[in-house]
């Protein structure tokens, strides 16, 4: 009895510490199955804090700098680097018209007019009683509406309209990259100056120096000339009265090759007697001695010749 009784008793306590084993092995079970799960939503946090992080920097980026474009939005085209937008073009122009006209010197005026509205001025003019020329500077912007308003007077007739461009745009380009780095030549040359401690150095940097300034301000006359070229069009205006003839040209006949070549007989003829006028100094003070040693030299002969006959 005694012995069932213990039987039972270890019997009870192996069910016990087998409870317990399976109960540990559970929660060890159950707690390496957390790990996975912690780990897999550490990964996706990770994964949501990248996108995140993304998102968060294409914001940043969205937030465009002056001068940048912004994603999503179109921007016009821009020129690449070294190479001049269309507006920015330089160009040099000159036109040339011919107008026919009843008033010849109010036709002049109303040009003028015109001219001078455009802001524009006049730098030569020559005007007779039927005919006229006048030359005047146009902003360059401007002469385009100028040759519209021109052309489209009352009473002036065009005969003749030319208009001639060139771009500069590369010259102007080249010459202020020069005078960049002119400039920051002298200032080099200046510093030096500056940190010059003898004499001999002070004089040598100095001649450096104002050579640089030179070649610096024959590039800056050279630049202005050329910008003042680009914002002022040059514009030549002929103006001729209806009535006055029209030189039209003729092919030349038999008479006027005759007078052509009597006109060349006669300007050979003058210029051979320029240079027998410029050789007759030469031939008096060179030629009276040479006959004079000639005449000499044959009496003295002939002087010599009867004695020997005589003999």
């Amino acid at each position: 009895m005694g012995r069932r009784v213990g039987w039972a008793l270890t019997a009870l306590a192996a069910l016990a510490l087998a409870g317990c084993s399976a109960g540990g092995g559970s929660t060890s079970s159950a707690d390496s199955a957390g790990v996975p799960e912690q780990a897999a939503v550490a990964p996706e946090g990770g994964l949501l804090n990248g996108k995140a992080g993304t998102r968060q920097g294409q914001s940043q980026q969205g937030q465009s700098e002056p001068g940048q474009s912004e994603p999503g939005k179109s921007q016009p085209d821009q020129p690449r680097q070294g190479q001049p937008a269309v507006d920015d073009r330089q160009l040099v122009r000159t036109a040339a018209v011919d107008l026919r006209a009843e008033d010849v010197e109010g036709a002049l005026t109303r040009v003028k007019d015109v001219v001078l509205g455009a802001g524009g001025f006049t730098s030569q003019e020559n005007a007779q009683l039927k005919r006229a020329s006048v030359t005047l500077e146009v902003p360059g912007d401007q002469l385009d509406a100028v040759l519209g308003s021109i052309t489209a007077l009352d009473g002036v007739e065009v005969t003749r309209r030319e208009v001639r461009t060139e771009d500069v745009t590369e010259q102007v380009v080249d010459i202020e990259a020069r005078l960049a780095n002119q400039r920051a030549s002298v200032e080099r040359v200046r510093a030096l100056l500056d940190r010059a401690s003898s004499t001999s150095e002070i004089t040598g940097i100095e001649a450096e120096l104002t050579k640089r300034q030179s070649e610096l301000e024959s590039l800056q006359r050279r630049y202005d000339a050329l910008k003042g070229q680009v914002a002022l069009s040059t514009l030549t205006v002929s103006i001729t009265s209806r009535d006055a003839p029209v030189a039209a040209p003729e092919d030349p006949g038999f008479l006027d090759a005759l007078g052509g070549g009597w006109r060349a007989l006669v300007t050979a003829v003058g210029w051979l007697l320029v240079v027998l006028g410029a050789a007759l100094p030469f031939a008096v003070v060179l030629g009276v001695p040479a006959f004079g040693y000639l005449w000499w030299r044959r009496r003295r002969k002939g002087a010599i010749t009867p004695q020997g006959d005589a003999g």
